[in-house]
């Protein structure tokens, strides 16, 4: 049986050892053997104001490792016969529109729907995730959609959307809000007391940390104006996310079937196996199974990762979004491990595109290692993976491995592509300068500029957006954050795919969001 090297504690504060300045907020973490604890610590401030310090007993967001509990009670409801995953998702939700194809719960579990991420959605619409916004805005954001990115089943990409329309299927079926449901399932038969759902940032609540992201040489508390569901709305402790992960290994509550279920990653159409099952991401990290979840919000970033078969688990709670918990995770474990950091294999840094595509990603260096910047952001690379490296966040199922001629072999969803440099030139074809509408969602839109750069003007009944467009390749636009220029390690919220008929959005959560001139 592997044990903890005896400079195990030293090597795992060194990690965290940028969090132990006065006047910073900081991170919780454990690490489990066997299901018993063999090391904790706390670092940082829960509220840099008050000089509070972090314990385990501060309750911090978790974002998106809610998912593996909405899933949970999906199936438990299942094996009560009140639902299946088979079911479509109008079969429950009658304000959802069928596009060109079936979508099944499963689907919405294992985000291999091809519906478009609201949040990113609200953005498009005009609608800043930072504003005051209802459950009933989000679902109509959702329902406007009006063509799925892809066949169901046939690709994955991260999509909130399907977790919060899981959990207002919960609260239908149940009669009960979401967190009554989760109260009456698990939390309460657990003793998991201080986890739960915490619909808005803002609310009181005893013992909750401020939340905090950095900007410049500051520390800012940036809560969103959104209303959370099961997608990424839930609060815990240190304490309650260690008896969940006991849960998961020793069910007191749900099934071992159950979370095998979870566990288990999704088949592509193609034949393809992924890394994310349902509600949970399944991995081979340096060949040992790892099943679990991260989670990323304003001001805050979680993981919670089990190595099944070393009987081995790390749990990372942060009330600011600088830990790279994915990251720092997987440092544990090579140090319990007895492994050194895995080596980043030679990507060049620059932007790439698909080719025949609209996808870009851009390489850049990050505290002197590759890492990767793409329309949802920066974030670094998994290179424990002989050969290979994969993005950390789960935006998609994409394994990428450079070639002798300088272009990028990557997988999407087990399907090959080809990136090649994107290099900068004089300009797109022509200017995207007029008018254009997508009448299904009642947006329009007005582009004023020439064919190097222009303003990208969006009008809808949600909202306005204004925010500058350049031209990154003859056909390709980028779409950046209202306010911002585009300059090399800055992410572009999207990009704007030149059609016969007008263009298309396409980023790393929403796909083939058409617009027409008119």
């Amino acid at each position: 049986m592997i044990k903890a090297p005896a400079d195990f504690a030293k090597r795992v504060d060194a990690l965290f050892s940028e969090f132990s300045g006065p006047e910073m907020p900081g991170a919780i973490v454990a690490v489990t053997e066997n299901g018993r604890e063999i090391f904790a610590n706390a670092y940082g401030l829960a509220n840099i104001n008050e000089d509070v310090p972090i314990g385990r007993k501060t309750i911090i967001r978790i974002g998106s490792q809610s998912k593996q509990f909405t899933v949970l009670l999906i199936l438990m409801l299942e094996a009560e016969g009140k639902l299946s995953l088979q079911d479509e998702v109008q079969k429950h939700l009658t304000y959802m529109p069928r596009l060109e194809y079936p979508v099944t719960l499963t689907h919405l579990a294992s985000n291999t729907s091809g519906y478009w991420d609201h949040l990113e959605s609200m953005f498009v619409c005009g609608l800043s995730i930072f504003a005051p916004s209802d459950r009933q805005t989000v679902r109509d954001v959702i329902a406007r959609q009006d063509v799925l990115s892809y066949k169901p089943g046939s690709a994955m990409t991260y999509s909130n959307a399907g977790f919060f329309m899981l959990s207002e299927i919960i609260e239908q079926i149940e009669g009960a809000t979401f967190n009554e449901v989760l109260r009456k399932r698990i939390t309460g038969p657990l003793g998991m007391c201080d986890t739960s759902l915490l619909l808005r940032d803002g609310l009181a609540m005893k013992h909750l940390a401020a939340h905090y992201t950095k900007q410049a040489d500051s520390w800012i508390q940036l809560g969103w104006g959104i209303e959370f569901g099961g997608e990424g709305g839930m609060v815990s402790t240190l304490d309650d996310m260690l008896v969940w992960q006991q849960n998961l290994i020793d069910p007191k509550v749900g099934t071992p079937e159950m979370y095998e279920r979870m566990a288990t990653p999704c088949v592509f159409d193609n034949g393809a196996t992924g890394f994310y099952g349902l509600g949970l991401r399944t991995d081979v990290y340096r060949g040992r199974r790892a099943v679990g979840h991260g989670g990323w919000v304003a001001g805050g970033r979680s993981e919670s990762v089990r190595f099944i078969d070393d009987e081995f688990g790390v749990v990372i709670i942060a009330n600011n979004d600088q830990v790279a918990t994915f990251e720092v995770a997987r440092r544990i474990a090579d140090i319990y491990f007895g492994n050194s950091e895995p080596a980043p294999i030679e990507l060049a840094f620059g932007r790439y595109r698909q080719e025949g595509g609209p996808d870009v990603f851009e390489i850049v260096g990050y505290n002197g290692v590759p890492s990767f910047l793409s329309s949802g952001g920066l974030q670094g690379l998994d290179f424990g993976h002989q050969g290979v490296a994969r993005p950390e966040y789960p935006t998609t199922d994409l394994v990428l491995s450079p070639r002798p001629d300088g272009k990028i072999d990557g997988t999407f969803c087990g399907t090959p592509r080809v990136y090649a440099p994107l290099v900068a030139n004089d300009g797109a074809g022509a200017s995207l300068a007029g008018r254009y509408v997508n009448k299904a969602q009642g947006l329009e839109v007005e582009i004023d500029g020439d064919a190097q750069r222009g303003m990208f003007h969006l009008r809808s009944d949600l909202g306005a957006m204004n925010a500058p467009i350049i031209a990154a390749d003859r056909d390709l636009w980028f779409l950046l954050q209202p306010g911002t220029e585009m300059s090399p390690g800055l992410p572009w919220k999207a990009t704007l795919s030149v059609t016969a008929g007008g263009f298309e959005i396409n980023s790393d959560f929403v796909k083939k969001w058409r617009f027409t001139r008119v």
